[in-house]
């Protein structure tokens, strides 16, 4: 594994969740450094086989050669058609590893991270035609703190929103510093860090539509799981978890199920244990897994 580019988290207990199959058809739907599909294919026979999908050039470079491995250059919410592209009808199991890589939050250009002065870019995708520094010069003061409050749990979001605004009309807000400076003023010491991450965060998931890609892609996996095949999941943010905890229990994003004529519901997966979060050991030896959370699925028979 590459470790420079990215420490993947949890690794040993979201690959044992998905309770590989020799002979399996398993699918990495965030590649990034290639820990986990490494992983897999290690616990996988000669005639097993890995898919991985992953839109960020940077992440190609670290393709796995391996005959029973395919990397996909695409966004995950596209699953379905590119496995079908593959002739891939079902897959035992599902592998997702949601957020931003180290290696992105390490790299200034790439504008992800609030620890260096980089042009605000945020593109997972950098051929996306949106990017951090788009929305930040030409979004509406409305539309800015809607994606604030909705994405950045920001409560004075509609202020952090009207300052941008204002200081954008004396100059373009090009870069991570100037963001900074400009709202200075809401970054009391104290709490500098946390609130300018979920500023940040905010921003992030507009950009890479974030929220919408693990919707589409959840919505896919049922059809695409073999009887038991299973999903495992790992998020970093209360947004991202709500949306995976809450699909595996109804099917849904939001309001209940319809229940049968006795009360039961029929949803398409089963949760497999527990929530799962990093030992301290982990979070000691890398950051990133202070906040993550490991939900397992598999599909009902």
């Amino acid at each position: 594994m590459k470790m420079e580019y990215h420490n993947s988290v949890l690794l040993s207990e979201s690959i044992d969740a998905l309770s590989i199959k020799k002979d399996g058809i398993y699918v990495d739907v965030t590649f990034g450094g290639g820990g986990h599909s490494r992983e897999i294919l290690k616990r996988l026979g000669g005639n097993g086989m890995l898919l991985a999908f992953d839109q960020d050039p940077d992440a190609i470079r670290n393709k796995i050669e391996d005959s029973r491995f395919i990397l996909i250059e695409e966004n995950f919410r596209y699953i379905s058609r590119f496995l079908k592209f593959y002739g891939i009808k079902k897959v035992d199991g599902v592998l997702a590893d949601l957020g931003v890589s180290s290696h992105q939050f390490d790299e200034a250009e790439r504008g992800f991270s609030i620890r260096f002065d980089g042009e605000l870019d945020m593109r997972m995708n950098q051929s996306s035609k949106n990017s951090a520094k788009k929305i930040i010069n030409t979004y509406t003061e409305d539309k800015l703190a809607d994606i604030l409050f909705m994405y950045g749990e920001l409560r004075n979001a509609r202020s952090i929103a009207k300052t941008i605004v204002e200081e954008r009309e004396i100059k373009n807000i090009d870069t991570s510093f100037q963001l900074r400076s400009v709202l200075q003023r809401y970054l009391p010491k104290a709490k500098e860090h946390k609130i300018l991450a979920q500023i940040f965060q905010a921003i992030r998931i507009e950009v890479n539509e974030e929220l919408d890609v693990l919707k589409e892609f959840l919505i896919q996996t049922p059809a695409l799981l073999k009887p038991e095949g299973r999903l495992s999941v790992i998020s970093y943010h209360s947004l991202e978890d709500r949306l995976v905890k809450r699909f595996i229990r109804t099917g849904l994003f939001s309001g209940e199920p319809e229940k049968d004529f006795f009360g039961n519901i029929d949803v398409p997966l089963m949760k497999v244990g527990k929530l799962i979060v990093p030992e301290k050991s982990e979070i000691n030896s890398n950051n990133r897994a202070r906040s993550a959370k490991l939900r397992v699925a598999k599909l009902k028979t």
